[in-house]
């Protein structure tokens, strides 16, 4: 029988079905007799970071309904194959079986794959390869697909020769000054840079008649890429609807980044105080947080697809979007956690030599950080298929832009003034303080209670003295396990997890984050 146990396999948690599918995890009530139904899952977790389908729990209702004992082995017999069959290159997968509610389920459990992409035989590489996103499994696109073939082959894109790049002398010079001179403003210790460095950082190599360059050393060095841009707007409001300003800066990389902090700083109020005899001056924004953002937007993205990395300017928030998902299977709770994966090994390299890049895993701490001791709201983090995008909020609203901007003109500062011009005139007398109250979240806990008294679908429900013990546990630790809880009233898990899915189900119990490392929200 082709099935392959591994001591130890990560056993299925009734606390983990109840939280249901996710990127990591599929049910079915019952094993399709179109083996291809199931084989992109398996297929989707190997070229991502693994997971585990379950045989026996229904994807809707999450009820453990159980497999059919008497031709248990046979079905586990019958994925064996399937799987050998079906997918190139061969993905073993660990097949056991495993009791949950009374009821035996067969759980495969697909480690990521090291020799991607892994596809369909019967679709071919472009049309059968499969990748998770959150709950499902969907075809890769094209980007995703090369991606895929460098992560397989160890290959880093940046570190590729760019074929038919003459590579100059001026530009290797003045790279080479360009990174000592970051390296004097950052404040790391001194150190020639030459040519040296850069063979052994990988940018370039010793061809047979001349110098070859790595991607890298062109994107560092040169616009020779019409992908390597960044692309600045600021709209009006917070739409992308009308544009009020926008510019493309192109050249190395580093210098693309510097001119997008400049945008962005040119295009958010400067705040003034008066503190005794001495004005200070700082950004609504934190300046930390806005060139991490865009930093991160191009060490991480991927430069196998031919979009660029966009810095937007609203009336709520600073936006910078990065071509690229998440890479080789990093998930988004590992983003929060600070956990990295190089995509582009050449270029992190160099921005760590420069200072740019301090320690990896840590920039999107850093924004947060940033964030908080700025008062500002909680910064948004979205991961989509191709793409990975940063929100960093405003605290000062349009309506108090426009009041200032009316002051301004009453004292006779006339339109298209320059705009330090402006802030020296106007800080000089106005102490600007200003805080926006954090009200989003109280305002999405009304809208949920007001849809649970005016709903008329779902009838009044008490909740019972279980319950109740329930919330004041979770209010007091919101990180606290559904065994602890269980342990901790003396009942039973299985009773305790159903009270918790009523909970959640009627609204009043969230779950935010993974089963192991999220955490509980009451809505009262």
């Amino acid at each position: 029988m082709a099935i392959n146990i591994v001591e130890g396999a990560v056993k299925m948690t009734m606390e983990e079905i109840l939280y249901g599918e996710s990127k990591n995890v599929e049910f079915k009530a019952m094993l399709p007799k179109d083996s291809i139904k199931y084989m992109k899952t398996i297929i989707a977790f190997a070229n991502t970071q693994g997971g585990q389908l379950i045989v026996g729990v229904d994807d809707k209702t999450r009820e453990v309904v159980g497999v059919d004992k008497d031709s248990v082995f046979e079905m586990m017999d019958s994925i064996a194959n399937a799987v050998s069959d079906s997918c190139i290159p061969q993905i073993v997968p660990n097949i056991e079986l495993q009791t949950i509610e009374h009821q035996t389920v067969i759980v495969i459990t697909v480690a990521p794959g090291p020799n991607r992409p892994y596809y369909l035989a019967s679709k071919g590489k472009e049309n059968g390869t499969f990748i998770r996103v959150g709950g499902t499994s969907r075809p890769a696109y094209p980007e995703k697909v090369k991606e895929l073939e460098m992560e397989g082959a160890r290959i880093s894109w940046d570190e590729l020769t760019c074929i038919g790049y003459e590579v100059k002398d001026e530009e290797i010079k003045k790279f080479c000054k360009d990174i000592m001179e970051y390296r004097k403003t950052m404040g790391l210790p001194e150190r020639e840079v030459t040519s040296s460095q850069l063979f052994n950082w990988k940018l370039l190599k010793k061809g047979d008649e001349c110098l070859l360059a790595s991607n890298a050393f062109v994107l560092l060095t040169s616009d020779y890429f019409p992908f390597s841009k960044t692309q600045c707007a600021l709209f009006k409001g917070k739409e992308r609807t009308v544009f009020l300003d926008k510019r493309e800066f192109t050249g190395p990389i580093y210098e693309q980044i510097e001119n997008a902090v400049i945008f962005v700083l040119r295009n958010i109020r400067l705040e003034a105080t008066i503190e005794g005899l001495v004005r200070k001056e700082s950004y609504e924004l934190p300046v930390e947080a806005i060139r991490e953002m865009i930093i991160n937007a191009h060490c991480h993205r991927n430069l196998s697809d031919s979009s660029c990395v966009q810095v937007a300017v609203y009336d709520d928030r600073l936006e910078v979007t990065s071509p690229g998902g998440l890479y080789n299977g990093l998930t988004y709770e590992e983003v929060m956690n600070g956990h990295s994966k190089l995509r582009n090994r050449a270029i992190a390299n160099v921005f760590n030599q420069m200072g740019l890049v301090e320690s990896w895993g840590t920039g999107i701490r850093r924004i947060m950080e940033a964030a908080e001791e700025y008062e500002l709201p909680m910064p948004r983090v979205q991961v989509f298929d191709d793409m990975f995008r940063i929100n960093l909020y405003r605290k000062i609203p349009l309506e108090n832009s426009i009041k200032s901007i009316n002051m301004l003109m009453e004292r006779g500062v006339k339109y298209g003034e320059d705009l330090q011009e402006v802030r020296r005139k106007f800080g000089d007398n106005v102490k600007v303080v200003r805080k926006e109250k954090e009200k989003s979240s109280e305002k999405t806990c009304e809208k949920v209670r007001s849809k649970q008294k005016n709903s008329s679908d779902k009838p009044s429900v008490k909740l019972n003295a279980t319950q109740r013990q329930i919330l004041e546990i979770v209010q007091k630790n919101d990180r606290i396990s559904a065994s602890a809880i269980a342990k901790e009233l003396s009942l039973s898990s299985r009773g305790i997890e159903k009270n918790i899915k009523l909970l959640r189900d009627l609204g009043i119990l969230i779950r935010h984050g993974s089963p192991k490392g999220g955490y509980w929200e009451v809505v009262e």
